[in-house]
Parts: structure tokens; C-alpha cells; sequence
């Protein structure tokens, strides 16, 4: 009876744990504090040092339960990844997912040699287990600090922490392997890393596809599809690593491919995975909070923190500035993908490895990890928002997002119904502006279901339902959405939103309603303003799009390569200008004619 006992009081505890996890996030989110350095104290807190005295030292408990957590981590960055947003920047990603990662740790590891007096080879080691920034961090700090970046840093950050774990948990597998047998070299490690790479890459495809195909012609019962795809994933990482090859990158790779091909209960997928991928955050900061003794730590700590700063300060930057030197990134975006580069669970995971295997200096590396970890949460998480203002590279939300309703139409998969509320100083009330796309269904009304032509004119607070395809159904967030009025634009948004100059006509017409002729269709957006301006592009130029005004965003070498959108003002009612009004809308007359437009 003793050992149910202990099972029931285990439970008990983990549970309290969890909770405490859950509601000192709203504590978190309030003062804006990082929420997994939250997880990360309550551990600590409840370790055998902190006044919960639990003892816990389970590495093999720890590793499982965070193999478990990165890899739906992973699947769900990927099933939330669309494949066209970080098409264009693939090159520049996986530059800084591989080689990137190699160069911190190199440049990492003779600062880690003489502050810890290792040896070249465990000094290397440290420098593998934080070379890789953080899914889960990158991920979760962003959309909690409500960032709206610029759509290339955004896309370039989103595909590097997802797809540079693997190759810095090879590298640190690599490196056990050798400091444990003394056996290695460079042909051997290449020869491993491109057959995992491969390997993962070929099983993540495959299992993918076949999620996708059992998911539309596999009539499972309602509620099972979320749990189905979640178990798939795991499947999918597991056969990867039996294989010996890298699970991470094949979960991540089902995961893009499972989220940009229409599925079944698509909405209720993604909806149980974020609650899956909270839940194994939580969990898997917590145990490694409980491993971490400050006792310990306290004999390493101002190393460790020479370490963390030199990774944050030097390391870092550098191997960002050296790997984006041969794409378009201006000085501000690099400065920011390098602040951006957050460490967190997954350097505390691979730091538990050495632990497992049992390595002379072990906790060491654990404590290095933790210290690096617990630095770059606080000092890089805290400043995140403010940086991307003063680097101009992204905008706080003014608004949250509005509250969106999906739900699933049986019997097709190319159509979703989706419902807002209609606010009175939405896109949509204001402006009359809706997607080509998007098909009103729907009104309620006081309690009344009506038609859109029954509805007409939709009223501030009526609840609009429409059909839309359900990878583009984020999409109508922004047109529903309350915007407050702005006496000004902004000087470094120059429109309400901002595309890639490299999008097309076609595309905008898709989106926005406008309308464009044929032959112009497959123009890009920087192809018009090279036609349509008789003077080589500003920032600021402008070019009227009836009824959206195009604004040159940023020039690189000689061409618009982002694009702000002006939607059309609300219409107010006649007042009489002044003189100085009239005498400027004149001007701007004049200069219209003279642009072309």
C-alpha cells in the first residue's frame, strides 16, 4: 500500500505542479515576463533546495518526457508553417539552421576552454549544446508580445528555430560519442549527418502524406482526428530516430507538409496541439528545474555567465552577420535575427545527454546550460518587443486578434465556415473590404439567423459568417480586427499592411478586391513601380491600385523589395477646406499626374 501511496502523492504533486505553471502564466503575461522562465523557477522552487523539497534526479525520465515535448514542439511550428511564407527565405534559413549553428559553437567554444578549463574537445561540446536558438522560446515570445514583424525577418526567425535543433543535437551526439570512445572524424561525422539529414527528410515526407491521406479516407469518429494526428507525429519520430535518423527534422518536415495540404477537422488539430504543445512546455521546464541545484551551480556560475555573454554578445552576432552577408538583409534585421536568437529548453536537453551517459563533468554542462538559458530568457526575452521597435523591424499589435470561429464542413475539405464579430471600427464596417476568396453566409442578428442580403447593411455587432478556404482563414483576421483611428501613418509601417515586393498583382487582387487587368496579372509588385514611375523608387513613392495606394517600403539595389498598403480612408462627411487644404490637395493632383499613377 506504501508504493500507492507514493504513486497517488507523485500524481498529486505533478499535478499541483502543472496548475501552478498554468496560473502563474496570466502573472507572466501581465508584467511581461517570459513565461518558460517561469516554469523553469517553479522547478527550482520545488526542488530538493527550494522549499518543496521534492527530491527528483530521473534523467532518463527527463529526456524522454523532453524528446516527447521538442518533437511536438516541432510538428506544431510545422503545421502552423506556410510553405509559402518561408519559400523565399529558405536559403538564408538553412544557412543559419547549419552553419550558423557551427560557427557559434566554434567561436563559443575557446571562451568556454579558458573560463571552465576544458579541454578543446568539451569545450566544444558546451559550445554545441547553446548554439541552437529555441522553437518553443522564438515561437512563444513572439506571439505573446504580440510582434508583428516584417514578413522576411519573420518567415527567417520562424524557419531557423525550427529546422537548427537537429543539426545542433547531432552535433552534440557527435561530440558525447567521441569524448565517450575517442573514436571520430571529419569524413565519419559528415558521412552521419548528411544519412541522418536524409534519412529524416525522407521519413518525415513519407509519413506526412500518409497522415494526410488517412486523415480524408479514414472516416474516424468526431474528436479523434486532433489525438490521431498527434499520435502520428510521435510515431513519426519515433520510427525516425529507430531508423538512426533525425526525428526532429522529419517531425518538423510531417508537420509542414500536413499544414499546407486541406485535411479534415484542420481547426480542431491545431486547436488540440496548442493545448498538447502548452502542456509539454510546462512539463518539461518543470523537471528540468527540478534538476538544477543552486548549490552547484554557485561553483560555476560567473563562468557560466562569461559564457552566456560571449554567446549573446560575439558568437552569435557574428555567425549571423557572416551567414546573411550573401543575402539582401540590411544591418537592422541582422542586429535583430541575432538578439532573436533564443536559448531554452533544448540546450538544458542536450545538456542532460552527457548526464544520461554518464560523462566525467556532466552536471558541468548542465549548469553552463541553465545559466545560459536562464540569462538569455531574461535579458534577451524581456527586450525582445522593445528591440524590434527601435531596430524597426516590427510593431506591437495595437489590437489583439479578434475572435475567430472555424468550424469544419463535412463531406469537402476545399471550404470552411468562419464567423466574427463585427466591430464598429473594423476593415470590414468601415471600409466595406472583404477577400474575393470569402463568401458571406451568414448574419446573426439579435438572436436572428438572416441571409447577407436579408443583413444588408451588416450593423456593428452582428456576428458575420463566411466560407473560406481554411489555410487562408488567418487571413481574415486583419479585416475584422478593431483598428483606432491614426492622425498620421506611421513613418515606418507607410501603409496599413506590408507585403514582399516580389508578390504579384494577381496575388493582391486575390486578397483585396482590387481589380487588375489581365496582362498585368502576373506583374510583381516591384515589375509596377519600375512601369509605373518615371524616376528610379524612393521609400515613400507612391502608386495608386484603385482603391489601395502601394507605398515603396524599402529599396535594395535599386528596386521595391517591400511594399506598404494604404486601404482606402473612411469616408467622413463634406466639410469645406481651407485655403492651405485646398492649395495641398492641389499639390497632390500635380504630383499624381507627374508620377503616372
Amino acid at each position: 500500500m506504501a508504493s500507492l501511496d507514493s504513486v497517488s502523492i507523485a500524481v498529486f504533486l505533478g499535478a499541483i505542479l502543472v496548475m501552478a505553471g498554468i496560473l502563474s502564466s496570466l502573472l507572466a503575461l501581465r508584467f511581461g515576463a517570459p513565461l518558460l522562465l517561469v516554469f523553469l523557477l517553479i522547478g527550482m522552487l520545488a526542488g530538493d533546495s527550494g522549499p518543496g523539497r521534492l527530491q527528483f534526479d530521473d534523467v532518463r525520465t527527463t529526456y524522454l518526457v523532453g524528446s516527447v515535448a521538442l518533437a511536438l514542439i516541432l510538428f506544431d511550428g510545422g503545421l502552423k508553417t506556410r510553405f509559402q511564407s518561408i519559400r523565399t527565405v529558405l536559403a538564408p534559413s538553412m544557412v543559419l539552421a547549419t552553419v550558423g549553428v557551427l560557427l557559434t559553437a566554434l567561436i563559443t567554444a575557446p571562451v568556454a576552454r579558458y573560463v571552465l578549463d576544458l579541454n578543446w574537445t568539451e569545450a566544444s561540446l558546451v559550445g554545441a549544446v547553446v548554439a541552437s536558438t529555441d522553437a518553443a522560446a522564438v515561437f512563444l515570445l513572439v506571439h505573446t508580445q504580440g510582434l508583428r514583424l516584417r514578413p522576411r525577418v519573420g518567415a527567417t526567425l520562424e524557419a531557423e528555430s525550427g529546422t537548427n535543433d537537429p543539426f545542433a543535437i547531432f552535433l552534440t551526439l557527435m561530440l558525447v560519442e567521441y569524448i565517450s570512445s575517442g573514436e571520430s572524424s571529419l569524413a565519419h561525422i559528415a558521412i552521419e549527418f548528411a544519412r541522418e539529414a536524409l534519412l529524416g527528410m525522407v521519413v518525415g515526407f513519407i509519413g506526412g502524406r500518409l497522415v494526410v491521406l488517412a486523415l480524408n479516407r479514414v472516416a474516424l469518429p468526431q474528436g479523434l482526428h486532433a489525438p490521431f494526428v498527434t499520435t502520428a507525429a510521435l510515431v513519426i519520430f519515433g520510427a525516425a530516430q529507430i531508423a538512426h535518423a533525425s526525428g526532429f527534422l522529419a517531425v518538423y518536415l510531417a508537420g509542414i507538409i500536413i499544414g499546407n495540404r486541406p485535411t479534415r477537422a484542420h481547426n480542431s488539430v491545431v486547436t488540440f496541439l496548442d493545448a498538447a504543445t502548452w502542456l509539454a512546455q510546462i512539463v518539461m521546464f518543470v523537471l528540468l528545474g527540478l534538476l538544477v541545484s543552486p548549490q552547484r551551480l554557485l561553483s560555476s556560475a560567473g563562468a557560466a555567465v562569461i559564457v552566456a555573454f560571449a554567446l549573446m554578445l560575439v558568437a552569435r552576432p557574428v555567425a549571423v552577420f557572416l551567414c546573411l552577408a550573401p543575402f539582401k538583409f540590411n544591418w537592422r534585421e541582422k542586429i535583430f535575427i541575432a538578439w532573436t536568437g533564443l536559448r531554452g529548453a533544448v540546450a538544458i536537453f542536450l545538456a542532460s545527454i552527457p548526464m544520461l551517459v554518464g560523462l566525467s563533468k556532466a552536471y558541468l554542462y548542465f549548469d553552463v546550460a541553465f545559466v545560459v538559458v536562464f540569462i538569455s530568457l531574461l535579458l534577451q526575452g524581456w527586450t525582445l518587443a522593445p528591440a524590434a521597435r527601435r531596430l524597426h523591424v516590427a510593431l506591437p499589435r495595437a489590437e489583439r486578434g479578434p475572435r475567430r470561429v472555424e468550424l469544419d464542413l463535412p463531406g469537402q475539405l476545399e471550404q470552411q465556415l468562419v464567423g466574427y464579430p463585427v466591430r464598429a471600427k473594423s476593415l470590414y464596417f468601415r471600409r466595406g473590404l472583404i477577400p474575393s476568396w470569402s463568401k458571406p453566409t451568414l448574419v446573426i442578428r439579435d438572436q436572428r439567423i438572416l441571409t447577407p442580403a436579408e443583413a444588408d447593411p451588416v450593423a456593428a455587432g452582428d456576428y458575420i459568417y463566411l466560407l473560406a478556404p481554411p489555410e487562408k482563414a488567418e487571413a481574415l483576421d486583419r479585416f475584422f480586427v478593431e483598428m483606432a483611428p491614426s492622425s498620421a501613418p506611421d513613418p515606418h509601417l507607410l501603409g496599413d499592411f506590408v507585403v514582399l515586393g516580389e508578390h504579384t498583382l494577381g496575388e493582391l487582387a486575390e486578397i483585396y478586391g482590387v481589380v487588375v487587368a489581365d496582362d498585368q496579372a502576373q506583374l510583381t509588385l516591384a515589375d509596377y513601380f519600375d512601369i509605373h514611375l518615371d524616376y528610379a523608387p524612393k521609400e515613400g513613392a507612391e502608386l495608386v491600385l484603385d482603391p489601395i495606394v502601394l507605398v515603396a517600403r524599402s529599396i535594395g539595389g535599386g528596386r521595391v523589395n517591400v511594399v506598404g498598403l494604404r486601404l482606402p480612408e473612411e469616408e467622413e462627411p463634406a466639410v469645406p477646406l481651407t485655403r492651405a487644404q485646398s492649395f495641398k490637395r492641389k499639390l497632390a493632383e500635380i504630383w499624381s499626374s507627374v508620377a503616372g499613377v
